[in-house]
């Protein structure tokens, strides 16, 4: 087989990878948690053996799932930790953005963050708690990452902006949860009532020499 061959067989084989993704998001869009591999399945017209054949099994597909929609998450937080604004608004957008995300989209976030309650007869859906706290772990890292290249923290500012990455990313989801179940207030209200829990730090902090700053 020629490198064209491969080429297209490749191309191809993404293309479809990409239209099970999307029968994939429409069933939990529809389902939350209690999306399975049997109405994924029957969503994308195929059977599950071809779904295990191209994501291996159900931890493959939840992984490639929370990998698609994470990456579009922590490119809109990028965006607004770059926006051209003043500290606090940056701040206060960025909150805004992830709690945004996960209202425009319970259904998803319920898929990523919690596990289903049972499940079809031969199908009992997807352990999402067993794969839940890579995807925070990861938005921890990233979040440390923007924090050290951005922020003068003084000695120990790797270890620092890691402490605050990992715990700014634990308030964003706990407090996240309990506004999305419970609504107990707006989200211009909880996005300045945590900016508020952040900002005294924050604010003393200055930029990091030679960095993009924060």
């Amino acid at each position: 087989m020629d490198t064209t061959q491969r080429t297209d067989q490749q191309r191809a084989a993404d293309r479809r990878r990409r239209e099970l993704l999307e029968a994939a998001d429409r069933v939990v869009l529809r389902d939350g948690p209690q999306a399975s591999m049997n109405a994924i399945a029957a969503e994308a017209g195929i059977t599950k053996p071809i779904l295990y054949r191209h994501f291996g099994d159900k931890g493959g597909l939840y992984a490639a799932l929370a990998t698609r929609h994470t990456d579009a998450l922590l490119a809109s937080l990028r965006a607004a930790l770059d926006a051209p604004a003043e500290r606090r608004e940056r701040v206060e957008a960025t909150l805004d953005t992830y709690l945004a995300a996960i209202e425009a989209r319970p259904q998803v976030y319920r898929f990523l963050m919690h596990p289903a309650e049972g499940g079809q007869a031969g199908d009992q859906g997807f352990d999402v708690g067993k794969h839940s706290a890579p995807l925070l772990r990861r938005m921890g890292e990233e979040l440390a990452q923007v924090i050290e290249e951005r922020v003068d923290l003084g000695p120990g500012s790797q270890q620092l902006a890691r402490v605050w990455g990992h715990g700014i990313v634990g308030m964003m989801h706990a407090a996240g949860d309990w506004w999305l179940g419970e609504r107990p207030c707006s989200r211009a209200e909880l996005v300045r009532s945590l900016a508020d829990l952040l900002w005294g730090r924050l604010a003393a902090a200055g930029d990091k020499v030679g960095g993009p700053g924060f």
